[in-house]
């Protein structure tokens, strides 16, 4: 009998249980299994602690607008698995996630079983072989050196920011986090640096110089001008671009777009020809859910899946904006977030801009607790509320928004998700790799 994609997704969603297992060599037996079909595309490579996933929706929106047959990775997704895997902007059909699952399942036994992450992404590099995808736009799952993604032959690698995340696997110093991220870097294939602190720039640099990568640093080799009618300026390091705009809110993305620009003049524009008109149309036409998304006009409802202090700090510009565009506009914050977080810099950063706080708990054995999210809160004036649920708390912001109110929800991806599918009725299974 024809297995559901419903079914198949639960066997997919069931391989968590063997957690995260940083190292290439069972995905590297996985994909030989499979004929290798990471080898028959190119790639641009994109790592970092914030933004490669949009970095990556951008580059993928402009390439698509040129014409060029490409296929998208990101993770993770938001309401369904097949978001992660895209060709032309278009999800994986669910029959080929069943046909790809089930052909995975087939193959022999390895001594490590794969985790759910090793299975997508040789589901997706399948996938974009059989599709004769023309270049893959790969986002890094998680660090670089011995993350999945790590097995591809890139044209282009890309590396947004280092900031402090996910400190259990990638070390307790921006130093040791660089390292890890670093690993990414193959030789001779150039390098996009974004705005970095010097002591990570060192570190890549020096990694750079040992395997004879080129780098484009922004700030010197490239840079972005915003205006303040929220155009901005690019200037490469062959071409410049005079009022471009890109339709992902945040000034932040107007250097995610820059990223983007830099990786595509570096190693796409030198073999294909990506005319202006493209660029400007894969900018105005790119979208990247969960992040400054807008939900609602009244209240007006933003989701942001902002995770850790350097995220938060580029929310709260955003947040600061809009807050002033409504006089008398309240600044209602619904926040949840994973337990293994810097939860006590993430708060602080935001909190002190809110007028009404409502703390929630995700859908997840790894979330971060309304008590333990609570005794990381600063000293606050305003009301605070505590709600087990994310569909307690929407409730709740709701109840107590006004029309010209800003609900924002943030803290995870996951909430993200879940208000989400809550706001589109829909059931939310939460999936953490």
């Amino acid at each position: 009998m024809k297995r559901s994609y419903e079914a198949t997704r639960e066997r997919l969603y069931a391989l968590q249980q063997f957690g995260i297992h940083l190292g290439l060599e069972t995905i590297s037996s996985l994909l030989s299994e499979l004929g290798n079909p990471q080898r028959r595309f190119p790639v641009l490579h994109v790592a970092g602690t914030n933004g490669k996933g949009s970095v990556a929706a951008i580059t993928a929106s402009i390439l698509q607008a040129a014409g060029i047959r490409v296929g998208l990775y990101t993770s993770p997704h938001l309401l369904d698995f097949r978001e992660r895997i895209q060709v032309r902007g278009k999800c994986i059909p669910e029959g080929r996630v069943v046909e790809l699952f089930d052909t995975i399942q087939t193959l022999p036994s390895f001594a490590v079983p794969p985790t759910f992450f090793e299975v997508a992404t040789a589901m997706a590099f399948q996938y974009f072989a059989e599709e004769r995808v023309e270049i893959v736009v790969l986002e890094v799952g998680l660090g670089g050196r011995f993350d999945a993604t790590n097995v591809c032959r890139p044209v282009g690698t890309v590396m947004t920011n280092v900031s402090f995340d996910h400190e259990k696997y990638l070390g307790s110093s921006l130093e040791a986090i660089a390292f890890e991220k670093a690993g990414i870097l193959k030789e001779n294939i150039p390098l996009v640096i974004g705005p970095v602190e010097q002591s990570v720039d060192c570190v890549l640099q020096e990694q750079a110089r040992q395997k004879q990568v080129p780098t484009f640093k922004f700030g010197s080799a490239f840079l972005s001008v915003s205006h303040p009618s929220g155009a901005f300026d690019f200037v490469g390091m062959h071409r410049n671009y005079v009022n471009l705009r890109c339709a992902l809110e945040g000034e932040h993305q107007t250097v995610n777009a820059a990223c983007a620009l830099a990786v595509l003049e570096a190693s796409v524009m030198p073999r294909t020809s990506i005319p202006e008109w493209a660029i400007r149309q894969g900018l105005e036409q790119v979208s990247w859910p969960g992040r400054l998304e807008r939900l609602r006009r009244h209240p007006l409802i933003l989701c942001d899946g902002a995770h850790n202090p350097a995220a938060a700090a580029c929310l709260r510009i955003s947040l600061q904006r809009t807050v002033s565009e409504q006089p008398e506009r309240r600044l209602i914050l619904v926040v949840g977030m994973m337990q293994d977080k810097n939860l006590r810099a993430f708060l602080n950063t935001l909190i002190p801009l809110a007028d009404v706080v409502i703390l929630t708990k995700i859908n997840s054995p790894r979330a971060a607790t309304v008590r333990a999210l609570k005794e990381a809160l600063p000293v606050m004036e305003h009301p605070l509320y505590e709600r087990d649920t994310p569909e307690a708390a929407m409730d709740l912001a709701t109840y107590l928004a006004n029309e010209n109110d800003l609900i924002c929800i943030t803290g995870s991806l996951f909430l993200v998700g879940h208000v989400k599918s809550l706001m589109a009725g829909n059931a939310y299974e939460p999936v953490l790799g």
